[in-house]
């Protein structure tokens, strides 16, 4: 039998051009369970790559997954 849990997230998550912000983001907390909550924590700006955003986020997780940190 598994329980729902409430997990902390950090990710790692490199803007993609062309993508809305949001539907980016939500997607790559989406993947680790139902998600409560996020935020953009930092920004990073590299010279000629895309900006690397780092998310903290709490999502619901059925119990079969773990903490990341992707």
């Amino acid at each position: 039998m598994s329980s729902v849990q409430l997990l902390p997230l950090l990710l790692q998550l490199e803007r993609q051009p062309g993508f809305h912000l949001r539907e980016q983001v939500e997607a790559a907390v989406g993947a680790h369970g139902t998600p409560l909550r996020w935020a953009i924590t930092a920004v990073e700006h590299r010279p000629e790559q895309p900006p690397l955003l780092q998310i903290e986020a709490v999502v619901l997780s059925d119990g079969a997954a773990e903490v990341v940190d992707a």
